[in-house]
């Protein structure tokens, strides 16, 4: 199994995904790092949520799923 080599930023994946950040949030309370979404801090604290390629399609599911 390859590693990470890249991940999108919640804004990112909002813009690829045409939906709202809002949304993006929410469906991440429930997702772990091995449904890859993980969080990237940057100094003074400041955090913020991205997702693996492997998030982005379980995200994409969500959205289907949440769709029905």
């Amino acid at each position: 199994m390859a590693g990470i080599s890249h991940v999108y930023t919640i804004a990112r994946a909002a813009e690829l995904l045409g939906v709202d950040e809002d949304l993006l949030h929410e469906l991440s309370i429930d997702m772990d790092p091995q449904d890859g979404c993980l969080w990237v801090c940057s100094p003074g604290d400041e955090c913020t949520v991205a997702f693996t390629p492997d998030g982005i399609e379980c995200l994409r599911e969500m959205i289907a799923d949440s769709q029905k």
